[in-house]
């Protein structure tokens, strides 16, 4: 699944060029969701339902499903958020004790936790000194894993 991600990582940077020029603010968290979209359904049999109907602990942004069952949610903030501090959020320990298979993302980075405790975590780039986003193969890679793992990953 290593060109979708590279096609992701692409439209990303399309996205994020975007905010560099005037409203600064041009591209914004919820930009990004149809790439994390079009990227979470080129994996076999997935489907990822952006906005999906609220749940008793929230509303996670997306929710994956695979054969018609949900395997998991995911909630993305905006590129470059502070996950660290969502972590310590309400909203995320609501979604930790409530959802079983979960990431936490900012498009960059992907945070995935099981059962509530931090399982893996992969970051597909980084900004470099002229704001330009750098990724490697490893990088690529590691967040092809994090998610093939996710996707894989039936709760008890």
């Amino acid at each position: 699944m290593i060109q979708p991600i590279t096609a992701y990582l692409t439209q990303l940077r399309q996205l994020l060029a975007t905010g560099l020029e005037a409203p600064a603010a041009a591209a914004t968290e919820h930009t990004h969701r149809p790439a994390l979209a079009v990227l979470l359904q080129n994996y076999p049999g997935i489907k990822a339902i952006n906005e999906p109907t609220r749940i008793a602990c929230g509303a996670p942004d997306f929710a994956v499903l695979k054969g018609g069952f949900i395997v998991g949610h995911i909630e993305a903030k905006d590129v470059g958020a502070d996950l660290n501090a969502v972590e310590r959020s309400p909203q995320l320990k609501r979604y930790l004790d409530a959802l079983p298979n979960l990431i936490l993302t900012d498009y960059l980075e992907f945070r995935w936790y099981v059962d509530g405790a931090h399982r893996e975590t992969a970051r597909l780039a980084t900004f470099d000194r002229n704001n330009k986003l750098r990724s490697t193969d490893d990088d690529v890679q590691a967040v092809d894993a994090l998610l093939t793992h996710f996707l894989a990953h039936t709760p008890l």
